[in-house]
């Protein structure tokens, strides 16, 4: 589909564009923008993605944080905000947000903009998903757009859409989506096994000069490990830290890199350049969170329709599809 910049060189939908399909351009940046000195250096780095909005999650997170042995830097990659569409919340939200080294999802880069360009939830969706669910996601933003500040929204549009953090020796590219676009898929477990991708990876780890990919986008866990012709290349996707992962679980996953081993038991992981790799359980007040999602989104309403049962039950994800594979693709 076409996109169009306007005169101001933001990003707009060419008619027929779909909300919620549509891929702004102001989303996509080439690979080699992370070939630059880091933005942090950490000693445990956790990638926090997909929080959206639950604050119990949060509160388990910086409570793991606390008990690490090593000083950790969380750093929030994107959409943060999602069911927090109430003032009150939503601001609460931001002042927890405001705490860490945080990027700019989808979500909060729609919530930014002065003015509603068309992208809808700026999820860029596949055709696997449905219709009605786009339309669902496309609901939820516009509630979201309508609690957010001035003063939130303008913080938010200053957010980075990507960073490089360097854990010990390891070179590692945060991003919301995948190597290339804001809103990209190709990080997603599914993708990564693809036969196909091997070539490409290659091309952005060698454009980024990145030893690992952390990323979130996708909201479904995987971590994959290349032996590529230019070296090994790390891909770790936390999937959502605020809601269950795996089928049968209620805990959100973060992703922790760290030149530690973990102090806390490791879903998955492994040892790639010195530093440790591994996928956290999230286990928060399920009951704490439930009640606030349900005080805001009862059930017929969107967010109740799409993800109440991913919440109370988790995805159907099992957890073998997330666990480390190496020298595939």
């Amino acid at each position: 589909m076409r996109i169009e910049t306007d005169a101001g060189g933001g990003a707009r939908a060419a008619a027929g564009a779909e909300a919620g399909r549509m891929c702004p351009l102001d989303y996509r940046y080439p690979p080699a923008t992370l070939d630059r000195a880091p933005d942090l250096a950490a000693e445990a780095l956790y990638v926090v993605g997909g929080l959206y909005g639950n604050l119990a999650a949060l509160d388990a997170i910086e409570a793991l944080a606390a008990a690490e042995p090593v000083p950790v830097t969380i750093v929030l990659n994107g959409d943060f905000h999602w069911f927090d569409a109430e003032s009150g919340w939503f601001a609460e939200v931001e002042r927890r947000a405001a705490r860490h080294p945080a990027l700019r999802g989808n979500i909060e880069t729609e919530i930014a903009r002065a003015e509603d360009i068309g992208a809808g939830c700026g999820c860029v969706y596949p055709a696997s998903v449905s219709d009605a669910f786009v339309a669902r996601s496309n609901r939820i933003q516009s509630a979201l757009r309508g609690v957010a500040a001035p003063e939130a929204a303008a913080r938010l549009a200053r957010l980075p859409m990507r960073l490089v953090a360097r854990v010990g020796d390891l070179r590692v590219g945060v991003v919301h989506g995948d190597a290339e676009s804001l809103g990209g898929w190709r990080f997603a477990h599914d993708a990564l096994d693809d036969p196909g991708a091997r070539a490409w990876l290659g091309e952005v780890a060698r454009a980024a000069r990145v030893d690992l990919f952390a990323s979130t986008h996708t909201c479904l866990a995987a971590y994959r490990d290349f032996d590529l012709p230019g070296g090994r290349l790390g891909v770790i996707n936390n999937g959502s830290a605020g809601m269950g992962n795996f089928a049968g679980s209620r805990s959100g996953v973060i992703s922790r890199i760290a030149t530690t081993p973990s102090p806390h038991a490791s879903l998955y992981g492994g040892i790639h350049g010195g530093a440790y790799v591994d996928a956290l359980a999230v286990d928060f007040d399920i009951d704490s969170f439930l009640a606030r999602f349900l005080a805001r989104w009862p059930e017929g309403s969107a967010a109740h329709e799409s993800y109440f049962g991913r919440i109370t039950g988790g995805p159907e994800h099992p957890i073998e599809r997330a666990r480390p594979r190496r020298g595939i693709a």
